[in-house]
């Protein structure tokens, strides 16, 4: 079964491609990009624009590298939690928004058990069957979160057995946050997940924590759990040469992502950064810059972040907001050191932990000792080591990150970048979904049980 066309097609379930200013959405893209050149038809499912123009907005940049000959579905669901004009509220949210918003989570989770994106079950799944009648798919590939696309992907399994492979960029079962287990096997969401990962060609997942996780939970799924990490896009980093760094002018830090991290965790950061330039003279004539998503919706950029943020304005803090993709190499070019700010611990990596090792700068660990970052970060020459998030300690490494800036010679940028290299997405990406497309056997007729080849790991740290 090859489509109209008589090449393969895949239906690609991608809440979060371009231009939904989201950090998935680069892996997205190239995931896209890579079943196109190898001359696969590609349907992407997502959001519409208004979707995202409700969460963090939009950023247009991203979709220039979509190749055009990607289709993609834009579906109008919308959060209404996320709406901001009160003309529009019902009188229920009007009257007492707790309790209209606790009443809209539970109805969402009666759809699917999943909160905020449960109640999409049946419109995905709609759209899934109308791409597939119109264009018969090879293979579907389901991009997790959110969650509710297994139940999608269970349903065009269910009606036209048409092999899938599950690509967890955040485990499921797992709370990659704290730790342990999110959710038991016998429950309501463990029986969906263990349901669908059964019938699964290949598992992805983002590190190898999260695919030892799902390794020791089905043991029986092992072969077809596979690493496949983020990396970066070599149009994201400055140029070899860089800016020299002027210690009598002082040095520029800068953090760029998600401002998704407890109120407590960002003033922990900028009270080591204030102590450091209470201590260090060369610290003291530097400046801090945070550039990325503060909050979604109506909460977006008014928040406790904001105010903290604001309390830093003396200590020469700044927020810049977002960056587009087409200005991510100016803006790490106007910088000389980088701050990584992580949750989690294990079981997270991030994907901005590739792009800063790959920009050849220095990098400042503000995240858990045994966070994963550490384990991708190990062997970088610019690297001030993980220490934690107590605010003296966290001092030490921005006068150690400082230092570095001044004291690095292109040798030393030079073997950071090369460290990253292995990181570089198409690297990265282009394996996998070449043995994935072998996996079904395009043009020989779609397998219709799964096929358990073995997909080599993209890396295997």
């Amino acid at each position: 079964m090859s489509g109209q066309s008589g090449r393969p097609h895949v239906i690609y379930l991608a809440i979060g491609f371009p231009p939904a200013a989201k950090s998935s959405a680069y892996r997205l893209r190239e995931t896209a990009n890579q079943f196109c050149a190898l001359g696969w038809d590609v349907t992407v499912i997502t959001l519409c624009d208004e979707a995202w123009e409700r969460e963090y907005g939009l950023d247009h940049s991203l979709s220039e590298k979509v190749d055009p000959r990607i289709e993609v579905v834009r579906l109008p669901l919308l959060r209404q939690d996320l709406e901001t004009d009160i003309r529009k509220f019902s009188e229920a949210r009007t009257l007492n928004p707790p309790a209209w918003l606790a009443n809209l989570r539970k109805q969402e989770q009666k759809v699917f058990p999943e909160p905020v994106f449960g109640g999409w079950r049946h419109a995905l799944e709609k759209a899934v069957l109308k791409v597939h009648r119109a264009h018969p798919a090879d293979l579907l590939l389901s991009s997790c979160a959110p969650y509710v696309n297994l139940a999608v992907t269970w349903k065009l399994w269910e009606e036209h057995k048409v092999p899938y492979a599950v690509d967890f960029r955040d485990a499921w079962s797992l709370d990659v946050i704290n730790g342990g287990e999110a959710f038991t096997a016998a429950s309501v969401s463990g029986r969906w997940e263990s349901k669908v990962l059964d019938k699964a060609i290949a598992v992805w997942s983002v590190n190898d924590p999260i695919a030892g996780w799902y390794r020791d939970r089905y043991p029986q799924l092992a072969e077809r759990v596979h690493v496949v990490r983020n990396g970066y896009d070599e149009d994201s980093l400055p140029a070899v040469t860089g800016r020299t760094p002027d210690p009598a002018e002082g040095l520029t830090f800068g953090y760029l992502g998600s401002v998704n991290f407890k109120p407590d965790f960002l003033k922990a950061v900028l009270d080591g950064w204030r102590i450091a330039r209470q201590q260090d003279p060369l610290v003291a004539r530097s400046r801090f810059e945070v550039r990325g998503h503060i909050g979604a919706g109506p909460m977006r950029e008014q928040n406790r972040h904001m105010d903290l943020l604001k309390d830093a304005a003396p200590d020469n803090v700044t927020f810049g907001g977002p960056v587009a993709k087409a200005d991510l190499a100016a803006t790490y070019g106007s910088w000389d050191a980088l701050v990584l700010m992580l949750v989690g611990g294990q079981y997270v990596t991030s994907g901005k932990v590739y792009e800063f090792m790959a920009t050849g700068l220095p990098v400042l660990s503000a995240h858990d000792v045994r966070h994963d970052a550490s384990n991708v970060l190990a062997g970088h020459p610019l690297w001030t080591g993980a220490v934690g998030l107590e605010p003296k300690r966290l001092a030490e490494s921005f006068v150690k990150a400082a230092r570095m800036a001044v004291e690095a010679t292109d040798a030393d940028r030079a073997a950071a970048r090369e460290l990253a290299r292995r990181y570089a997405r198409p690297a990265v990406i282009a394996p996998v979904v070449r043995q994935l497309a072998d996996l079904v056997r395009p043009g020989g007729g779609a397998a219709a049980e799964p096929v358990h080849a073995s997909i080599g790991d993209a890396h295997r740290d």
